[in-house]
């Protein structure tokens, strides 16, 4: 019979007490392994892989408010940009650069967003924009798939994977939209899912996608006049008496048909296009064809403008090291303790047991088992201690995060692999081999020097 087997069958003789000893281990890994794999998805959903696009043009003010409200759907953003930012300020800078004949030499594509209301049903963020936005990659290498069809016409709608099984939405279910926010006026115009898209672990799965044409139609969402023209000039555009005319007009036409289309079936025709100069976009995602042209680009944007072109990356490796990492840090730490207090109590179980084993381990020594034996059967039940518990652990860190998955799906709107591994769970075994190894030693050498002849006397 090997030493491990012999060290078995002497816990199974404290069944109860060796049982939680290593449930006491058990727990501590349990911590560990669920703080690792949730921190792991933390860390994928907010770094470089969950972003697809070069520059995140906005508004002046907090690039990390900017990059959370846009990419991560956290927030609202500060104030809208005039459309002219898109359709001569952001050409415009691409031209500038040193040997560019045209902005498609630099832009690969540059895809407006508005921004502001939620859904009627379930409170979920509206997102207006264009069908190119899911022919873009959501993630690196990973490209949206989706049931259904595009936003095509005005008051077509596309929505993610969470709003569908929340709201219990489907194709051709309608809803409205609430102006700003939950507590705002509900807009009498309905938009109609036309597709669904596949579940993206990003915040794409609890968004609603619109026509951002069907956006600005919504009655309200129009800008006065005076306010686009006292917005133009404020960026620096020049706007002529001629231009004011226009805009005026432009604005009264498109109050009347607004209300005209209010409660009826959008898609079955085409609503008056609304003129440039009262639109406004919340965010351009930029993806530009080389990175060196974004470092640029971004660099030609912010000079002078009061629109802000930030680069996601960089902001969200910054917000990864100064919180979610220090976070990750301090759980890590806190898990450890507990580890290591299990530790102490294998020491404790091992340690006291040891009066109570001499006249067992006296005979042991007089069948013939020498010193050493002895002291590698101790070393042996704690190893077993360590290492079963850290088996039972893993199996338990796994299990809390497969229960706790779909309240976070539901609340943060990151889909969890439970049974995805975490590169340092690796580790954990060779550290609890150590820890074995050193909370058994003193128990081991205390069974190393029992003195046969006293224990068997006694």
């Amino acid at each position: 019979m090997n030493l491990l087997a012999i060290a078995y069958k002497s816990l199974k003789q404290r069944a109860l007490s060796s049982s939680l000893t290593a449930l006491s281990v058990a727990l501590g890994i349990m911590l560990v392994v669920s703080v690792l794999v949730v921190n792991s998805v933390v860390d994928n959903t907010f770094n470089q892989k969950s972003v697809g696009v070069s520059l995140l043009i906005g508004p002046r003010g907090s690039d990390l408010g900017n990059v959370l409200s846009a990419v991560y759907r956290i927030g609202k953003p500060a104030e809208n940009l005039p459309w002219r930012v898109l359709t001569e300020d952001l050409p415009n800078a691409a031209k500038r650069l040193g040997g560019v004949k045209d902005a498609s030499d630099v832009i690969e594509w540059a895809i407006p967003m508005t921004m502001g209301d939620v859904t009627q049903e379930g409170s979920f963020p509206v997102l207006g924009t264009t069908p190119k936005y899911f022919k873009m990659e959501y993630a690196s290498g990973k490209k949206f798939q989706k049931k259904g069809e595009l936003p095509v016409n005005s008051f077509d709608a596309v929505i993610g994977s969470q709003v569908a099984r929340e709201n219990g939405w489907d194709l051709g279910s309608q809803f409205s939209l609430i102006h700003g926010g939950a507590d705002g006026h509900v807009h009498d115009e309905k938009f109609t899912v036309v597709g669904l898209l596949a579940p993206t672990g990003t915040a794409n799965d609890r968004t609603v996608f619109v026509n951002i044409e069907g956006f600005f139609l919504i009655s309200g969402h129009e800008k006065p006049p005076e306010d686009a023209i006292s917005r133009l000039r404020e960026f620096g555009y020049e706007v002529t008496p001629e231009q004011e005319a226009v805009i005026r007009e432009a604005a009264g036409g498109h109050d009347h048909d607004a209300h005209d289309h209010a409660g009826h079936d959008h898609g079955s025709h085409a609503p008056h296009p609304i003129p440039d100069d009262l639109k406004e976009v919340s965010f351009i995602l930029v993806r530009t064809k080389s990175p060196t042209a974004s470092i640029m680009l971004a660099g030609e944007l912010n000079e002078g403008m009061r629109a802000q072109a930030v680069n996601p990356i960089i902001v969200i490796s910054r917000l990864m090291k100064l919180f979610v990492g220090n976070t990750r840090k301090l759980l890590l730490v806190l898990t450890a303790l507990i580890v290591v207090v299990a530790g102490i109590g294998i020491f404790v179980s091992i340690y006291n047991s040891m009066s109570d084993r001499k006249r067992e381990i006296a005979i042991m020594r007089a069948l013939g088992a020498s010193r050493v034996t002895v002291f590698s059967i101790i070393l042996g039940e704690s190893l077993l201690l360590c290492l079963g518990g850290g088996v039972l652990g893993l199996l338990m860190g796994h299990g809390l995060v497969v229960v706790a998955a779909p309240f976070i799906e539901s609340q943060a709107g990151i889909m969890v692999n439970p049974w995805s591994f975490d590169v340092m769970e690796l580790v954990l075994f060779p550290i609890l081999i150590g820890m074995a190894t050193l909370v058994g030693f003193l128990p081991g050498l205390t069974a190393y020097r029992t003195d046969v002849a006293d224990s068997l006397s006694d």
